[in-house]
């Protein structure tokens, strides 16, 4: 019998939010961070059109996508390369920045792809402690060493639901060395009506060592579709299409998520019912003494540590009612604590009078 040899990596594999429950058929599904209203009606549109053309490769450079970008974003096309969703722009930056023993900055708790794909190429990934929750730019900078290459943030951060306010961003960049890479994950961006906020994308398009992460899984609700665009400086992009898979955002894809960005009036939507119920649900919520972060994204981190319930018990319950919660302790090692997505308004009634029947 032949054994052959392969890598073998100290890491747990990526589990996403949960999506069923045992011998239930109806489950409402609040682990992922799904968009509440699903996709655009003009996305729809393209979707149901039975005259599309899927026996041909699509444009291998997503053009038309990125000139759409291009416009709706006021940046410049030449600067953005599409992937099959952000996650893999970010291993494609990781393929092109890092080299064994390299090291990598992340804030202790982030999204888990950052250091997955930094350890599958053999870079050290070094945690800088977060201060109730929220990302230290003091703490982030204490890690830095000459083997420093880049540092990834997420703002707002998931899965904790804080941010970094415009001063503290731009402070960062100008105390890090300018030869290490800055990259920004704007995941949740359209969402952020904070004053004391401003994207990466709005603050950073003309700076060479910052690198922006977009996604059209999210306000866009194209998560199945695998679709997400990164911006950098030029000399980045081309070096980045060197290495890109030739087919990597399939026609589908492409297509919707151009026509995605047309819809104002669905966006606007998106935002105004984020915010309404997001801010309904954390003050219901704070009645059983469970409370959560200032609202940001489309999800709140929810804090069990001042309720005579925990969030084990808060999470079962809920399972088996059909409700799945996504648990901060597997992947984030984040205790006593859940992460709820802000679902559609029939969803959040829901979760809301079952907690009702719970706690009481």
């Amino acid at each position: 019998m032949i054994t052959l040899k392969f890598k073998k990596f100290n890491f747990e594999a990526y589990k996403p939010g949960k999506a069923k429950v045992k011998k239930l058929r109806k489950v409402i599904k609040l682990s992922a961070n799904e968009s509440a209203l699903g996709m655009s009606p003009k996305a729809k549109k393209i979707i149901l059109n039975k005259n599309l053309n899927l026996n041909k490769y699509p444009d291998g450079k997503s053009t038309n996508l990125r000139k759409s970008i291009s416009k709706t974003y006021k940046c410049n096309s030449e600067k953005i390369i599409c992937g099959a969703g952000s996650d893999e722009v970010i291993q494609m930056i990781c393929q092109l920045f890092l080299n064994p023993k390299d090291e990598v900055i992340l804030p202790e708790y982030s999204f888990l792809m950052y250091r997955i794909y930094s350890k599958i190429v053999g870079a050290k990934v070094v945690f800088s402690k977060e201060i109730n929750f929220k990302i230290s730019i003091k703490e982030i900078l204490k890690k830095v060493t000459n083997k420093t290459k880049i540092v990834f943030i997420a703002n707002p951060n998931n899965p904790t639901g804080t941010f970094l306010t415009k001063k503290e961003v731009l402070e960062l960049r100008k105390k890090l060395n300018k030869n290490i890479l800055l990259v920004i994950d704007d995941a949740y961006a359209e969402y952020m009506k904070n004053s004391n906020y401003s994207s990466g994308l709005d603050l950073f398009k003309n700076k060479e060592n910052v690198f922006i992460l977009r996604t059209f899984s999210k306000i866009f609700g194209l998560a199945s579709l695998r679709v997400g665009w990164g911006y950098g400086s030029k000399k980045i992009i081309d070096a980045l299409n060197v290495i890109k898979p030739p087919f990597n955002v399939n026609g589908m894809a492409q297509l919707v998520a151009a026509e995605s960005l047309k819809d104002k009036k669905f966006i606007n939507k998106s935002i105004k019912h984020n915010l309404f119920y997001a801010k309904k649900i954390k003050k219901f919520l704070e009645n059983y003494g469970i409370f959560s972060n200032d609202i940001s994204a489309n999800f709140l981190l929810l804090n069990f540590e001042k309720s005579k319930y925990s969030a084990n018990f808060f999470y079962q319950n809920l399972k088996k009612k059909g409700i799945i919660l996504r648990s901060t302790e597997s992947g984030y090692n984040i205790k006593n604590k859940l992460r709820l997505t802000i679902g559609s308004a029939k969803e959040n009634l829901n979760f809301m009078s079952t907690v009702k029947g719970i706690l009481s």
